[in-house]
């Protein structure tokens, strides 16, 4: 019973986004084109469940390259209409288009010469007539049994508000980059904006040590750096080589006795490298390729002497992955 109505009401809210889908005309590009022509921004209102829906459009707009705020109808009849500002389009969304709050401060939005964008689900409604540009969205039925709680129009609704979100942000040009603009806590904007230099050790944290030193020197330099490698650099700082915690322990397996070499005996040469300005997530993929945990970082191609070194675990702790 439980799992027969929840398939229900998916299937009655599908339908609903299937017919809007069907009928959706040049009136939605009208109020693209209305809202990319505008200098101001995109001010979104309504009231109740459509208010709630309002919010999520005007996040998923300001979020996405197109400017947007949320006004509140009820506040905005005591004082916050002072919010729209000459340019703005408005956006005033309410199911049976009658909603009195909204009604109420539609002719101050015409007054300060603000084009509107209604959403409702009553074509001949009081909002639809006011509107300079109408969206249909109506649905045959709520998915609520009693017919009473917004369901599928609010449903229906928020998919217009993405719609018109999406299309914007096409017609914007809109990229990946852009949108960590205004996500710089999130996982993308981790990713495209932290950089190399943001996570490295460098000074007296970068393991190094010259080829000359022996072997168990070596181990006590990887042992407290704490980074499972080390650098071998010759007088001039140049880095040579690098020798691991693992090719440490493939070094015994092949020869007890090892504390006596020197470092330039053991160490493997050409390390990769990664330069300082570029980004985490381009470190975290040249680690992965190679399998190994850590990069030493240069200032930039002619660059002999490393300036830093990153660690797998720094990069991972910083959410890039």
């Amino acid at each position: 019973m439980i799992l027969n109505e929840a398939r229900r009401v998916i299937k009655v809210e599908a339908d609903a986004l299937q017919a809007m889908a069907e009928r959706i005309n040049g009136d939605f590009e009208r109020a693209v084109r209305l809202i990319l022509s505008s200098t101001g921004r995109v001010v979104v209102t309504g009231m109740g469940k459509s208010g709630l829906v309002g919010q999520k459009i005007a996040s998923t707009m300001a979020s996405t390259g197109t400017p947007a705020l949320f006004l509140h109808p009820a506040e905005g009849i005591h004082g916050d209409l002072g919010m729209i500002m000459k340019g703005d389009v408005v956006i005033a969304i309410s199911n049976s288009g009658e909603t009195e709050e909204l009604l109420r401060i539609l002719p101050v939005i015409k007054r300060l010469g603000a084009p509107l964008i209604g959403m409702s689900g009553k074509t001949t409604s009081t909002l639809a007539r006011a509107s300079d540009v109408f969206l249909d969205v109506s649905v045959k039925e709520e998915a609520c049994p009693l017919g009473l709680a917004p369901t599928a129009s609010t449903t229906a609704t928020l998919a217009m508000g993405d719609a018109l979100a999406v299309a914007l942000l096409v017609e914007r040009g809109f990229r990946a980059e852009d949108f960590a603009v205004y996500h710089p806590g999130g996982a993308l904007g981790k990713k495209l904006f932290l950089r190399v230099e943001d996570l490295m050790h460098s000074g007296d944290d970068i393991p190094l040590v010259s080829g000359s030193t022996v072997m168990k020197d070596v181990l006590f330099v990887i042992s407290t750096k704490r980074m499972g490698v080390t650098g071998v650099i010759n007088d001039e700082g140049v880095l040579l080589g690098v020798i691991t915690d693992g090719d440490l322990r493939r070094a015994l397996e092949k020869k007890f006795d090892i504390l006596g070499q020197q470092a330039a005996e053991i160490m493997k040469l050409n390390p990769l490298r990664i330069k300082r300005h570029e980004l985490a997530a381009a470190a975290l993929q040249v680690m992965e390729k190679h399998s190994i945990t850590s990069l030493f970082v240069f200032e930039d191609d002619q660059s002999t002497g490393p300036c830093g070194i990153v660690h797998l675990h720094d990069i991972l702790r910083a959410g890039i992955a």
